[in-house]
């Protein structure tokens, strides 16, 4: 329960306290994020459609779901994904790059991956609203479930933490090859009860996009960051909706 409390507490604005936060269990939390990227995605979806069922256009719809999605993370993970984007993009050097990545302004590169990710998750989501009501709450549910699996994703073995300190250091590496296995194949399977072939593909579509982002860090930032975490969450559900969204 306390991974699953620092869990709710680190990807929503749910009232929960935990009441450790250590590394065990951060790697509990990590674990659990999909779990509480569906809870999220279940709010979201039932708050967009039924806007949609009172006679909204679709589109409007979507653009409420990704703003109160926004609203309900405190815009932490979309932080993440401008600092990110700002830091990578500046080909700076691995210590250059995160000082970029500290600042709290947002540069032209963390501005353009915010607005390119937001519009696509709007478009997305007007898709799946446009359907009825069971297809369009269990798609956006099984998105958000496989974009929080992006942030399991980053903290897989293999992946150092970047700085000495803050969130990196605290999961960086505490998913073993057979805990992420676990937690991919449940997600997989949990998402295949959205969608039997779209579910399974978008968590599929949001291992790889995390696993390509993560690795990229790697290479140029030495390791994980908050940051990144948050970046892998975002570009994770975006590459989710477009798979669930599509047909």
């Amino acid at each position: 329960m306390g991974g699953l409390r620092l869990a709710l507490s680190l990807f929503t604005v749910a009232p929960v306290r935990a009441d450790r936060f250590d590394r065990p269990v951060a790697g509990r939390a990590m674990a659990l994020a999909p779990l509480a990227g569906a809870l999220l995605g279940l709010v979201l979806a039932a708050a967009a459609r039924g806007l949609v069922w009172l006679g909204a256009a679709p589109l409007l719809g979507g653009a409420v779901l990704v703003a109160l999605g926004l609203l309900l993370t405190r815009g932490l993970h979309a932080d993440g994904l401008a600092d990110t984007a700002d830091g990578l993009g500046s080909y700076a050097t691995a210590e250059r790059a995160l000082e970029i990545m500290k600042q709290p302004d947002i540069g032209p590169f963390g501005v353009a991956a915010i607005g390119s990710v937001l519009l696509v998750d709007a478009a997305a989501a007007t898709s799946l609203l446009s359907r009825d009501w069971p297809a369009a709450v269990a798609g956006v549910t099984a998105a958000y479930a496989a974009g929080r699996l992006g942030a399991t994703v980053a903290c897989r073995r293999g992946v150092p933490a970047a700085r000495p300190e803050g969130l990196g250091v605290l999961v960086a590496g505490t998913m073993s090859p057979s805990r992420l296995a676990a937690v991919t194949l449940i997600t997989a399977a949990l998402t295949a009860l959205a969608d039997p072939w779209r579910g399974p593909l978008a968590v599929a579509g949001a291992v790889a996009v995390s696993w390509a982002l993560t690795a990229h860090a790697r290479r140029r930032l030495g390791g994980l960051t908050g940051d990144v975490i948050g970046a892998a969450i975002e570009l994770s559900t975006a590459a989710a909706l477009i798979v669930l969204s599509i047909g």
